[in-house]
């Protein structure tokens, strides 16, 4: 069944992501899939927030791969991005499945990149901007 989450606009955003983490339910491993600049920073920040990471401790781990969060439980929360990875070896390297088997929340960014290595209860979720601005989630649930 088709899941469909709309954002009009970045006022909402943390009502969305409350309405996410809701159907999110127990996964913890969420692939974001998007083109470049449609929100998939935006909106994990937005997630990170709302689950109690410190706002400012959450930014775009292009050049490290994966930043660690805290929520205010004290849960770990890895955020990747894959996008700088050309190669399966790299993510690898840096411990991806230690990462995806601790069962803390995983947020990915390009996940394309190495989608060969995702787990298959990995959620797909696309993004998509409307010439509007508004953004739709979107994901298949069993």
């Amino acid at each position: 069944m088709l899941k469909q989450l709309v954002i009009p606009s970045l006022s909402e955003i943390d009502a969305a992501a409350d309405e996410f983490l809701r159907l999110l339910g127990d996964r913890r491993l969420v692939a974001f899939h998007a083109s470049m600049g449609a929100g998939k920073t935006t909106f994990i920040t937005a997630l990170c927030r709302r689950l109690g990471v410190r706002s400012d401790a959450v930014s775009s781990p292009t050049f490290a791969i994966v930043n660690e969060y805290r929520t205010a439980a004290g849960e770990p929360v890895f955020h990747f991005d894959f996008y700088r990875i050309t190669k399966l070896e790299e993510a690898l390297d840096i411990g991806l499945y230690d990462y995806l088997d601790s069962g803390a929340l995983c947020l990915m960014e390009w996940p394309e990149n190495i989608e060969a290595l995702l787990p298959e209860e990995t959620l797909e979720v696309s993004i998509a901007v409307a010439p509007d601005g508004t953004r739709t989630l979107s994901w298949e649930e069993a």
